[in-house]
C-alpha cells in the first residue's frame, strides 16, 4: 500500500474554488484554447483574418474579438460558425466535477 505524502495539500482546483474564482478561470482557459485552435486552423489553411471575416460574413473587428483569448463574450453560435468555416465542428462536453 502506497504511503500518502503528509505534506501534500489540496489541489489547485480546490484553491480556486475556495477563492470563488474556479468558474471564471475555467471559462478563461476554455476561451484561450478555442481562440488558439481557431487561429492555428486559419494558419494551417492559409486563411487571412480578412478572408475569414468575409467567410463568416462579419467584420474584421468582430473576428478580432472572436480570436482575442481574453474576450469571453462570444456566443456558441459564433464559435460554431467559425469552426464550420474551417471545416471543423464545435463539441461541448459536460462531465461531472
Amino acid at each position: 500500500m502506497a504511503k500518502r505524502n503528509p505534506r501534500a495539500g489540496s489541489s489547485f482546483d480546490d484553491f480556486l474554488k475556495a477563492d470563488g474564482i474556479y468558474e471564471d478561470v475555467q471559462n478563461a482557459a476554455i476561451k484561450k484554447v478555442l481562440s488558439a485552435k481557431l487561429e492555428a486552423a486559419m494558419l494551417d489553411q492559409n486563411i487571412s483574418k480578412t478572408d475569414m471575416a468575409k467567410r463568416l460574413k462579419t467584420s474584421r473587428s468582430q473576428l478580432d474579438r472572436l480570436l482575442d483569448p481574453d474576450n469571453e463574450t462570444i456566443t456558441l453560435q459564433t464559435a460554431s460558425r467559425a469552426a464550420a468555416v474551417l471545416g471543423m465542428t464545435l463539441e461541448i462536453n459536460l462531465s461531472p466535477m
